[in-house]
């Protein structure tokens, strides 16, 4: 056994899914079109998440992976006990807006869509696990952005507070962790997917998405507002894809583009942790001619409705250089950077750096001293299993070990507050990247391929029971 230190007493760990990455059945039960269900398999994948190429509805001679998924709208029992059996304290979850409301601007929301997550979070709740729910997991409805143009309409801040009306008030006394958008940070790097935003010939893109992401921030803050009025017990948290950006070399010009390349991911973060734009923001608009709306009303909303704690994806750090020359990219990351040298890479290229989660962690509590949660850490990798469907994933083991033992060190040698942990994909999902099914994260295997073949059926790995040890320790056996 390692000779670790327990993780604090109450340490919420557990596993995070999507609704559009697991769910399925999505036109069941009177829900939606989303943009997440319009982004095929294959190579017209990225331009279309990005904005750069229109897809408003299925088209002929594609596969739609978030069509089906795993089906967990229809195996949600069988998935939360086993997540029970590995021991979670909370399950990170989202809702798909258009189950709520289909269309996005209805003035009544959908009941049979209002009972499924309602359902799902009584099944949770029967085994002890504590919902943490993100609100807007890139889910997007199809008619937002068809008739209102997505985020960069400021009417929809008033269909996503009516949403957040309708949800927490719902399930009072069932939610208490919330987060209002997942990587709000992802807007700038694939807007139709983080946003709802396609880009028309001749726009200044660059202003159409950062008044998008004035327009999320604004909304995040009314749902802040909202969720503690409704609960004072409510917790609400901003989240971002993170990763420090390490200087390429010790050049002032690299270390200088490493700090910019950090201010542009906690740029949103800053707003919604602090209550308002940072100068160098504020500079940024000033210097490209940025033209964006914003009005006293959203500035003091902003102020006074900051977020509880802060919460972050980290598979991996990233590296900036200040020499346009040094390009070579990692490969597979929607947030590709530069190659790191000294580091090993998955089988997506994306590298693999347990120091740099406990360099990040130190890196945001120094920033803003708020609780953080780490919401998504995985590896995604090729499984393959035996004729019992067992998959010895060893290298997935490794992979978490080494990064709940950074965890560990960050909590007890350096003092950070965290409080808590899901593993990214605790059963197998769709990639929201790639859109792959081979992509696979989870201690939970599903049959199903990158063609939507297969049985659906679920069967544990050797990580299943791995994890499940680290559970019932507190983070004291990781071996």
């Amino acid at each position: 056994m390692s000779e670790n230190k327990a993780f604090p007493k109450g340490f919420l760990w557990g596993g995070a899914t999507a609704a559009n990455q697991v769910e399925g059945a999505y036109d069941a039960d009177g829900r939606g079109l989303a943009n997440v269900d319009v982004v095929p398999i294959g190579k017209d994948r990225f331009p279309i998440i990005s904005g750069q190429k229109k897809m408003f509805d299925f088209e002929e001679g594609y596969f739609y992976p978030a069509k089906e998924s795993i089906d967990f709208y229809h195996h949600y029992k069988e998935d939360i006990a086993l997540f029970a059996e590995m021991g979670f304290k909370t399950y990170r979850m989202s809702i798909g807006w258009t189950r709520i409301f289909p269309k996005g601007d209805e003035l009544e929301p959908n009941e049979a869509g209002l009972q499924f997550y309602e359902n799902v979070f009584k099944e949770c709740r029967k085994y002890g696990i504590e919902p943490l729910v993100t609100i807007t997991h890139f889910d997007f409805p199809m008619h937002l952005i068809e008739e209102y143009g997505g985020w960069r309409n400021r009417k929809v801040i008033k269909f996503y507070e009516r949403l957040c009306q309708v949800i927490f008030n719902r399930y009072k006394g069932l939610v208490k962790y919330w987060l209002t958008f997942n990587e709000i940070n992802m807007i700038l790097h694939a807007p139709f997917m983080g946003a709802g935003l396609y880009f028309e010939e001749g726009e200044n893109q660059e202003e159409v998405k950062y008044q998008a992401a004035h327009h999320e921030l604004v909304a995040s803050a009314i749902a802040t507002k909202i969720a503690h009025e409704v609960d004072p017990e409510n917790k609400v948290g901003c989240m971002l894809a993170a990763g420090q950006y390490y200087p390429n070399t010790c050049h002032p010009d690299d270390y200088w583009a490493a700090m910019k390349e950090d201010r542009e991911n906690y740029f949103f973060i800053d707003v919604q942790a602090r209550g308002q734009y940072p100068n160098y923001a504020k500079k940024k608009f000033e210097r490209e001619h940025l033209n964006i709306k914003m009005t006293e009303e959203d500035l003091t909303l902003l102020k006074e409705n900051t977020v509880d704690f802060i919460s972050f994806s980290y598979y991996s750090s990233r590296v900036a250089s200040g020499d346009p020359k040094v390009n070579e990219q990692t490969e597979g990351n929607i947030f590709a950077s530069i190659k790191n040298p000294y580091l090993p890479a998955s089988e997506w290229g994306w590298q693999i750096d347990p120091l740099g989660l406990r360099i990040t962690l130190n890196t945001i509590w120094d920033r803003y001293q708020k609780p953080m949660f780490i919401v998504e850490n995985g590896l995604g990798a090729v499984d393959t299993p035996d004729e019992n469907s067992y998959v010895e994933d060893d290298y997935r083991i490794d992979y978490l070990r080494a990064h709940v033992k950074a965890m560990n060190e960050a909590i007890n040698e350096d003092g950070v507050e965290l409080l808590g942990y899901t593993t990214w994909g605790p059963i197998d999902l769709v990639s929201a990247g790639t859109g792959e099914m081979k992509k696979r994260y989870g201690f939970i295997y599903v049959d199903r391929d990158n063609d939507g073949n297969g049985s659906l059926k679920r069967s544990k790995k050797k990580s299943f029971d791995w994890y499940k040890k680290v559970i019932a320790s507190n983070g004291t056996d990781i071996d």
